[in-house]
C-alpha cells in the first residue's frame, strides 16, 4: 500500500514567515513542529526549506538543552 502525499504549495513569503518564526525562545511556533512523542517532524510533514528544517532542529535542541522544552514525553 503507497501512501497519497499531499502536495501542499506554500508561497514564498508564507516559507520566509514560517523560517522567521524559528528560534528557540518561541515555543509556541516550535511545539508545532514536535510529534505528541517529542520527535522532530520531517519536511514533509513540516513544508520548510531543508534550511528552515536545519533552523529548526537547531531550535529544538536548543530550547531541549536549556530545558524549555522536554526530551521525552511520558
Amino acid at each position: 500500500m503507497q501512501m497519497v502525499r499531499r502536495n501542499r504549495r506554500l508561497t514564498k513569503e508564507q516559507v520566509e514567515e514560517l523560517e522567521s518564526q524559528l528560534d528557540y525562545k518561541n515555543l509556541l511556533a516550535i511545539r508545532n513542529y514536535i510529534t505528541e512523542t517529542g520527535k522532530i517532524r520531517p519536511r514533509r510533514t513540516t513544508y520548510l526549506t531543508s534550511k528552515g528544517q536545519r533552523k529548526l532542529q537547531l531550535a529544538i535542541k536548543r530550547a531541549r538543552h536549556l530545558a524549555l522544552l522536554p526530551f521525552t514525553v511520558r
